[in-house]
């Protein structure tokens, strides 16, 4: 597959849905009940037929043979037990789909053989590079939102084959957070921009700005710009079609403006944690001035949290202090996280320290929630290049 093929990250994002699908499923399923069902590729795709259905054909009506929902269900569903991105693995496990699953999917029924038929490989190639990314973003990340929200139910498939549940374990082995989420987190999802290898369009490299979940790397939804210098202009686009409300939105210090925070707290109706740089020298000088003393002087608005792995150890101290909307719209907290690491003896030879601020107040998020929002944020930002971005 050539390396400026649009191909590899539609089918990543079909695929990594029904990954998804299939780690939140297996907790619920025990080894006599996964058995017990059948190997049904609608069974893997069904939570995901609704939202596909909405996605545009990009092909002439005249002489189209194959439905574009058979095209999308069958696609993910072969990534899914293939556990690869190849397209050509992809038609040859489509291929052995029963002819049963092949009618209730509404595929094409050849009356010279008797049988419904799968498309073709070049058809498979042909159709995903052609697809709308918006689209399909609107219509997979919509799903995904409503399910990380609590609004649509956990989605429950025929988990029978152990490749797949292997292949994401792999992926949330290196995405989980060691230290246990403290009671009464909110679901977040980080705002990050990247550069998207692999693909490339007419006007240059792809680059992405995306709303992310904390916890399993999903994307709740997707925009492309020009250049990291575009984000700011497209984070209203990116978040105001999403279902955030109640949500904790962690954005970088690039994102942090009065805009974006009016944005997310009103209309949006949601939270956010913004860092303070010198974009905001007011701000930030407040930030000091509250921030300003001895631990001891903390210790009751403090979290100290430890790390070992990879090679080094971490200690983060964060401390907070409550503000007002005189600080920045929307503020109920500031606080500075100091980051010191160094080597598995235990030298800590690195010093870093940043400030921030967060719309919820102390008796809704306390230090170890804004612990734990950092650490998610980070975790998305340098494991993004495992996260799908179409």
């Amino acid at each position: 597959m050539s390396s400026s093929s649009p191909i590899s990250p539609v089918v990543d994002h079909l695929a990594d849905l029904a990954l998804w699908e299939a780690e939140l499923a297996a907790g619920s399923l025990t080894a006599d009940s996964v058995a017990a069902v059948p190997a049904d590729p609608l069974s893997v795709a069904s939570p995901l037929l609704e939202r596909l259905r909405q996605v545009p054909d990009p092909r002439r009506v005249r002489g189209l043979r194959h439905p574009l929902l058979v095209i999308l269900v069958l696609t993910a569903c072969a990534t899914l037990v293939a556990g690869n991105d190849s397209v050509t693995a992809i038609r040859q496990w489509a291929a052995q789909t029963p002819q049963d699953v092949l009618h209730r999917l509404g595929a094409r029924f050849n009356p010279w053989r008797g049988r419904y038929t799968v498309p073709s490989e070049r058809t498979f190639r042909r159709v995903l590079a052609g697809l709308d990314g918006d689209a399909l973003d609107t219509a997979t990340c919509g799903y995904a939102a409503d399910v990380v929200r609590g609004d649509a139910p956990v989605p429950v498939i025929a988990a029978t084959r152990d490749e797949p549940l292997e292949r994401e374990q792999r992926r949330a082995a290196t995405r989980a957070v060691t230290h246990p989420a403290p009671t009464g987190l909110r679901p977040a999802a980080a705002i990050d921009g990247k550069l998207l290898h692999g693909t490339r369009t007419q006007a240059g490299q792809v680059f992405l700005v995306g709303a992310i979940t904390h916890d399993r790397g999903i994307i709740l939804g997707q925009r492309q710009v020009p250049n990291k210098r575009g984000e700011n202009a497209v984070i209203a686009d990116l978040l105001t079609p999403l279902n955030v409300a109640g949500m904790m939105l962690t954005l970088d210090a690039l994102h942090t403006t009065k805009k974006t925070a009016r944005l997310i707290t009103g209309p949006l109706d949601a939270h956010y944690t913004l860092i303070l740089k010198g974009n905001q020298p007011l701000a930030l000088q407040a930030a000091h001035r509250l921030l300003a003393g001895t631990d001891t002087e903390f210790i009751d608005s403090m979290d100290i949290t430890t790390d070992r792995g990879h090679g080094r150890t971490e200690r983060r101290t964060l401390r907070v202090a409550p503000c007002d909307d005189t600080l920045f719209p929307g503020a109920r907290q500031v606080f500075r996280l100091r980051r010191d690491t160094g080597g598995l003896d235990g030298v800590r030879t690195r010093k870093e320290i940043i400030h921030g601020i967060i719309s919820l107040d102390a008796a809704q998020a306390s230090p170890q929630h804004l612990n734990a929002y950092a650490r998610g944020h980070w975790a998305v930002d340098s494991l993004s290049s495992d996260c799908t971005y179409v």
